[in-house]
């Protein structure tokens, strides 16, 4: 595969999922959010990658520099927040490795550093954005940011100024209500204002649930008409296929399956998405419909090697590794 020099930019959460084991209440921390995960797959898929969002002043924060550091990320537009803490999520994982959301650790702040991404610091370096945007292919984003007042306002300026480029904006809803808890406003309001939001996506990933959540079908040929751009969608749902409308093109796959190993299913769905993205960075327009197949493949097995150990990130996989396993159990 040639190399080419665009990049792709992941904006959003980066925080840490502190994993309780429901067997024995033991607990770990691990560096984490949606956003973080996917800028750390892309890199480890040789896909060159940005990170925009808010980390606290802290221990955490300094963790994920390090990390960034390591994988080369580009963090130009990282911002500290030194008032507000890098947010724990406590993660609840039961015997065969499947997780639930149950709630934030709480801390003497009533706010996070990632909902304090500031708009007015992002414009302060317009010159620098303008300069990465004309050097970026895809634009990455989920939902989380769209749950705090300042953070959606930096949201949808960068979003907005990407409409000047020639840039594809990339959507995995990602759906979390604890994020939205402390709102004032009735859950409605907030599923109309993330539905509103996914008419930015020229493609969409969803999980079946969010799915009929937002749309009431799991059909993505049907999801996609509803939306501005008619984007590709996506439908993952657990073990069951995976559900696809690509460049008019719709189909399924099978997953692949290899329980006995799942040891933690966090940051499976963002793993998943990297690998995807890798392969639309290397062929942006794949019509055939074996090649589209062939993708999704590659992204479920990005997804599944990451659940072989635990937390979100220190099991994705670099290419070499997807390639060897579909040899392996000769897919």
């Amino acid at each position: 595969m040639v190399m080419s020099k665009l990049q792709v930019i992941c904006i959003g959460e980066a925080l840490i999922d502190k994993i309780i084991n429901r067997s024995d209440s033991n607990s770990k921390n691990y560096l984490g959010g949606a956003p973080a995960n996917v800028v750390c797959a892309l890199r480890k898929l040789h896909v060159p990658a940005t990170f925009i969002g808010c980390l606290g002043d802290d221990d955490f924060g300094r963790e994920f520099v390090e990390l960034f550091h390591q994988l080369n990320v580009n963090i130009d537009f990282l911002q500290i927040a030194k008032q507000y803490p890098t947010r724990i999520v406590k993660v609840i994982r039961n015997e065969s490795g499947d997780r639930s959301f149950s709630g934030f650790e709480s801390t003497k702040s009533n706010a996070f550093a990632d909902e304090m991404l500031d708009k007015f610091l992002i414009t302060k370096n317009i010159k620098n954005l303008n300069k990465q945007f004309l050097n970026t292919k895809y634009i990455v984003t989920g939902t989380n940011l769209l749950a705090f007042t300042k953070s959606a306002e930096s949201l949808y300026f960068i979003l907005d100024f990407a409409k000047n480029f020639r840039i594809k904006v990339i959507i995995d809803v990602n759906w979390r209500e604890i994020f939205w808890e402390n709102s004032s406003i009735n859950k409605g309001i907030h599923i109309k204002k993330v539905k509103n939001f996914l008419h930015y996506a020229d493609i969409l990933k969803l999980a079946s649930e969010e799915a009929f959540l937002f749309f009431d079908t799991n059909d993505p040929s049907e999801i996609s008409k509803v939306l501005a751009k008619q984007p590709d969608v996506i439908i993952t749902n657990g073990a069951n296929p995976i559900n696809w409308y690509i460049n008019d093109k719709k189909g399924s796959n099978e997953v692949i399956r290899h329980s006995s190993k799942v040891i933690d299913t966090t940051g499976a769905g963002d793993a998943f998405l990297a690998g995807l993205i890798s392969r639309y960075y290397f062929d942006s327009n794949p019509n055939d419909l074996s090649k589209i197949k062939e993708y999704i493949e590659f992204a479920s097995v990005c997804g599944l090697l990451t659940c072989f150990g635990e937390g979100a990130i220190e099991q994705q996989p670099h290419e070499k590794s997807v390639y060897k396993f579909l040899d392996d159990f000769g897919w």
